[in-house]
């Protein structure tokens, strides 16, 4: 009982702090009974004078054991043991009682101040299967975390209500989101005070809390969230959580999520990119891109083609030391997809920002020497003929280098430009 907690038992068992059943109940001055262990550090930890239950103010903070209470529970779950040691229930009747169990916690999660536990057990009951979720989403629990984690906009200093927001979040990030437009969970979450609530959290969340909502965020990018409202509705400070996220080295699943989040965002409009850029995301991105493995690689190198695709981002790009030469060490050496991601940023440079200092810096660093190994590749492609297109704006510039091979001038048709 203990390893998975039931609320089938009777409500004056139960500690009204954390709504669990007692084992050692103490009685304070107000004649309310609580669990030992959580009525101290209601009065010593948190600082409060008053009845957590009644609310009354107390003179006096001695408690008294009650024996007797302990007994009856003690008396109760002995018959329970027994009776649970001669029994076996089939699969249905195990769901019903788990089904019963969700009204209840539901409805004391409802009318409870002290949330916290109720929503852990939530948590437990749902852990079990898909098909606890999908009763809980029918007796509209989502519903009923959103209120918990709309709250926080409005009590966003108070500690309870703060901790009951991270542990509401815990429980959604658990759900299972249908890709159909008419899911009600999904709209719900999609709602701009929840997305506020989410985004607070995402900023000033324990580590763990933003982990879930990230997770969330990415649950929802694969339902089709248009990102658009972010831009509009979220400041800088949410952009650079973001972004802090993605170089975290200690929850790399954390990471990933928030780079795939980062590019449903930036890919929905170029408001978010400026955003972004504000937030120091090039940095950020380019000094994670050497480390970083095939997946995140590409995540990164998306997010970095996405940026330069406008000219702030471009900017941004060409003044961090380390720009080109890390995304030209990409080229070939990852993936296709990396590859041609990388082809698409050099074009983006070329074609917008061809400063003579980032065409001799595309030198130095090995860029144009493996930009021509692409064209050696057979047969055409959309990558292929970008190269073609760069050496094409800038042959005249690179011929004077030693680097750039004679044999391309036949190729790119310029023997008599060569010659003249």
């Amino acid at each position: 009982m203990e390893r998975n907690p039931s609320m089938n038992f009777p409500q004056d068992f139960r500690c009204p702090i954390s709504m669990e059943l007692m084992k050692d109940p103490v009685t304070i001055s107000t004649g309310v009974t609580y669990e030992r262990k959580n009525i101290e550090k209601w009065f010593c930890t948190y600082k409060k004078n008053i009845c957590p239950a009644t609310m009354q103010c107390i003179e006096s903070l001695d408690m008294t054991p009650n024996h007797t209470l302990k007994r009856l529970i003690l008396t109760w779950r002995n018959a329970r043991s027994g009776d649970q040691s001669c029994s076996s229930s089939s699969s249905a009747g195990r769901h019903s009682i788990k089904h019963d169990e969700l009204m209840e916690l539901l409805g004391t999660i409802e009318s409870t101040p002290f949330k916290v536990s109720c929503l852990k057990k939530l948590k437990s009951i749902l852990e079990i299967g898909d098909e606890i979720k999908d009763d809980f989403k029918r007796l509209e629990g989502v519903e009923v975390l959103v209120r918990i984690i709309t709250q926080v906009l409005v009590e966003s200093s108070d500690f309870v209500t703060f901790r009951a927001c991270e542990e509401a979040l815990g429980v959604l990030q658990l759900l299972l989101f249908s890709e159909e437009e008419d899911d009600e969970s999904v709209q719900l979450l999609m709602e701009p005070e929840c997305m506020k609530s989410m985004g607070i959290m995402l900023q000033r969340g324990s580590g763990e809390a933003r982990f879930y909502t990230i997770s969330i965020f990415q649950k929802m990018a694969k339902v089709d969230y248009h990102w658009n409202y972010v831009a509009q509705d979220q400041g800088i400070e949410f952009f650079k959580s973001l972004i802090e996220i993605t170089s975290d080295e200690i929850c790399t699943k954390a990471s990933s999520c928030a780079l795939q989040v980062l590019i449903g965002i930036l890919e929905a409009s170029k408001k978010s990119r400026l955003k972004a850029i504000e937030a120091g995301a090039v940095s950020t991105l380019i000094e994670l891109l050497p480390d970083s493995n095939r997946s995140k690689c590409e995540k990164i190198m998306q997010l970095i083609k996405l940026i330069c695709e406008c000219a702030e981002g471009r900017l941004a790009f060409i003044e961090h030391d380390l720009g080109i030469a890390a995304v030209c060490k990409k080229l070939l050496n990852v993936s296709e997809a990396a590859t041609k991601i990388g082809v698409k940023i050099v074009w983006l440079l070329c074609n917008f920002h061809s400063t003579e200092g980032v065409l001799e810096e595309m030198l130095v660093c090995g860029t144009v020497k493996r930009l021509v190994t692409l064209l050696h590749i057979s047969g055409r492609s959309t990558t292929k003929d970008r190269v073609v297109n760069i050496f094409k704006l800038h042959s005249r510039r690179w011929r004077r280098y030693p680097c750039f091979p004679e044999e391309l001038k036949g190729y790119l048709g310029l023997e008599n430009e060569y010659s003249c």
